[in-house]
């Protein structure tokens, strides 16, 4: 085989090294061939998809639910030969260095995401045809970013009303003769990738048993192809808090710290959304645990939220 190496590569437009719509993306393709090589047809393609795909089992039935959808697609030709066909492009001997330039359209589009049952892609590929039997591939995928400040906007325009105000919530169980009544307030509903929120729990336990709090970050990943829809949920423990014993009453504060890494919130998919919960559960012994969950944005960070400090103090409103 006389091409040795293919690759693609891009060059970075910012410090996070992410594209976002109306960028100009700017790179080149490299071939490393041992001599002289004839080719038909060498070019590279950008492009943006979305695609979901998972099974269901109906009886003894396996159902297959797929759906893809194409938010652009550009080709350049490199090189093909003017007869396509008879292989009278060349690649000199040695490194070929072959520029490309793609603009990303300026629509909203929504960012690079990879769940469970589907994902959303952005990619380079460069193919090149010598022959119908011998045809080289390379594909680099690239980090896009949407340009919506808020893309869940068009969920409901009271979430953004709502990002900086306090959430509360009440729960009230009962256990045998006794009962116990736990209030949650967090902070606020939206918080950036890498930053902390509090969260305050006031517990009245007048039961006879031992309760524990416990913090949760609840993930909520939806997915939809061909009027079905297919959910899948994963909780993340954040941590437990001090125990409150029978006849007691207490409140806990704790400052929760998004990951840096979390995704954020989105619902500009048709295919696919990604929400959030805060859970907060009582861990009582030999019955059922009552919880309460919260709404909670995770809005996009800065690209050095994993270096801010954890903050130390939270105000909140005195609990009705």
């Amino acid at each position: 085989m006389t091409v040795k190496h293919l690759s693609v590569e891009y060059n970075k437009v910012n410090e996070r090294g992410t594209f976002s719509p109306g960028d100009i993306i700017s790179g080149r393709v490299i071939v490393v061939t041992s001599k002289e090589t004839k080719v038909q047809c060498f070019l590279v393609r950008a492009k943006g998809k979305a695609e979901v795909t998972w099974y269901e089992q109906e009886g003894q039935t396996t159902v297959f639910h797929s759906n893809k959808k194409k938010y652009f697609y550009f080709e350049h030709i490199i090189l093909q030969d003017k007869n396509k066909g008879d292989g009278s492009e060349i690649i000199s001997h040695g490194r070929n260095v072959y520029p490309f330039t793609f603009k990303i359209p300026n629509i909203d589009m929504p960012s690079s995401y990879e769940g469970k049952w589907g994902k959303i892609t952005y990619s380079l590929r460069a193919q090149l045809t010598q022959s119908i039997w011998l045809v080289h591939k390379t594909k680099i995928e690239f980090p896009f970013l949407t340009k919506s400040e808020f893309p869940f906007a068009s969920k409901s325009e009271m979430i953004i009303i709502g990002l900086k105000e306090q959430q509360c919530a009440t729960r009230i169980s009962f256990y045998g003769s006794g009962k116990v009544t736990m209030n949650v307030t967090s902070e606020k509903m939206g918080v950036k990738q890498g930053e902390a929120i509090g969260v305050s729990v006031e517990v009245l336990n007048d039961s006879v048993r031992t309760v524990t709090p416990k913090f949760y970050l609840c993930e909520k990943q939806t997915f939809v192809a061909q009027s079905k829809r297919t959910v899948h949920t994963n909780d993340i423990l954040f941590g437990s808090g001090d125990s409150v014993p029978a006849e007691t009453s207490r409140t806990i504060t704790k400052v929760l710290s998004i990951p840096p890494q979390t995704p954020p919130t989105f619902f500009n998919c048709c295919m696919m959304k990604l929400e959030y919960r805060l859970k907060v559960t009582l861990d009582v012994p030999l019955a059922r645990d009552p919880e309460i969950k919260l709404p909670l944005i995770i809005l996009l960070g800065s690209p050095k939220a994993h270096q801010q400090k954890p903050k130390r103090s939270i105000w909140f409103r005195k609990l009705p």
